[in-house]
């Protein structure tokens, strides 16, 4: 059903994650053994891991388990303070992983805000030196997560704003809220 949903949508591009390769490229050896010149261009992305812990991956059905597009600041700010985030542990950390699959990449850095008395601020260009600095303990959770939020916040600004200036998009939001997420 999911590769036909990408000729029933008429998709051209289909941008999913890793685990749903597998059902990009079947569509496209289907469009091999039908003739069909116009191949769906496949964008495949690492999973994000959901925010509490044990989850591997993020769930629409468990609303605080992700971060979405459309989430308020607030609600931004109150998923991440809640999320799993262990001391000085870098595997199956979706702090961490947020920063380095969505922050970090995004802005081509990532700041680390803090309190002078803490260090004050610094900004990272490379993962690997925050993972090996909040490992160490030279990086507080509390203070990694504020720094999340910061940086999240700033990159869903644009989208917010395209969603509380544009009537069509305004109206688009409200009816996909509407809708019921089911299992």
């Amino acid at each position: 059903m999911q590769c036909a949903d990408i000729f029933f949508l008429k998709a051209d591009i289909c941008q999913l994650g890793m685990d749903q390769r597998k059902v990009n490229v079947l569509a496209r050896e289907y469009c091999d053994s039908i003739k069909r010149k116009n191949k769906p261009i496949i964008l495949s992305h690492p999973m994000l891991m959901g925010l509490k812990q044990g989850q591997e991956k993020m769930s629409k059905s468990d609303p605080e388990s992700a971060i979405f597009m459309e989430d308020s600041e607030e609600e931004v700010r109150l998923k991440i303070k809640k999320a799993y985030c262990p001391p000085g542990v870098a595997d199956l950390n979706p702090c961490l992983q947020y920063v380095r699959l969505v922050a970090l990449p995004w802005a081509g850095h990532f700041e680390l805000l803090r309190d002078e008395g803490n260090g004050g601020n610094k900004r990272y260009a490379q993962y690997a030196e925050l993972e090996a600095e909040y490992c160490a303990g030279a990086v507080h959770p509390g203070d990694l997560k504020a720094s999340l939020v910061a940086a999240l916040n700033a990159i869903l600004q644009p989208v917010r704003q395209h969603f509380a200036s544009d009537a069509n998009a305004k109206e688009l939001l409200k009816k996909v809220k509407s809708y019921k997420v089911t299992r």
